[in-house]
């Protein structure tokens, strides 16, 4: 699943590289696009939805999971379509799920973090608990548990979603696992989080907003869970 934003240069190399990598369905979740990337995706050989508005990351996301779990898939493969994650790395992922039983695995390349991502992986491990060297790669293998969860209301969260969607995953108590991948650089645009000093003290600033209130619902559901004991 695809989610793309005006990616009509590279989705369809992304989507032909996908179906010669896995033979699976393809979807592409066009997020209000004003360049043609529904119709690049599909004569690609994908299906494509195309919202009528722009719903962020995680909105267009979503999107694919619901259409995933009600077309009975048995898990979603994410990937951005900017053609930094390699197709071919997607077998990567399945290895290490069949290696851990993870119910999540995150393709990451820690050689490409910029001093921005360090600094705010530092204090997101702090404040969350969760060791994981990566926050924000899109390119993630949810099995049918993790497609469950996050489909539903309770994961339509704020746009920086990335650390949101961890921590509700993690309190649901499903595991989630890292696997090495090679990545390109990104080959147009730049990243929408990490363009500069201030947008990354507001993504933080949001982010910790999200993830305080993640962890208040943890001990609610905690002391919920104690007291029917």
């Amino acid at each position: 699943m695809i989610p793309a934003r005006n990616e009509a240069a590279t989705v369809a190399a992304v989507v032909a590289g996908v179906r010669a990598a896995l033979g699976c369905a393809v979807l592409v979740v066009d997020d209000g696009s004003s360049d043609g990337t529904a119709a690049a995706a599909r004569a690609a050989g994908a299906a494509a939805l195309t919202l009528p508005l722009g719903l962020g990351a995680w909105g267009a996301t979503q999107t694919g999971i619901r259409y995933a779990r009600r077309n009975g898939y048995a898990g979603v493969v994410t990937l951005d379509a900017d053609g930094q994650h390699l197709p071919e790395s997607l077998p990567a992922l399945f290895a290490a799920q069949a290696t851990n039983g993870a119910n999540v695995v995150i393709g990451t390349c820690i050689e490409r973090l910029s001093a921005a991502k360090r600094v705010a992986w530092r204090y997101l491990r702090t404040l969350t608990g969760l060791g994981l060297a990566d926050f924000t790669s899109g390119l993630r293998l949810y099995d049918a548990r993790a497609v469950e969860i996050l489909a539903g209301p309770e994961a339509s969260l704020l746009d920086y979603q990335d650390v949101g969607v961890l921590m509700l995953l993690v309190r649901n108590g499903l595991v989630i696992e890292e696997t090495p991948v090679p990545m390109l650089p990104r080959r147009e645009g730049h990243s929408r989080v990490f363009a500069s000093w201030p947008v990354v003290a507001r993504y933080m600033l949001h982010t910790t907003v999200l993830c305080l209130a993640q962890l208040d619902a943890g001990r609610r559901q905690a002391g919920g869970s104690a007291r029917a004991c």
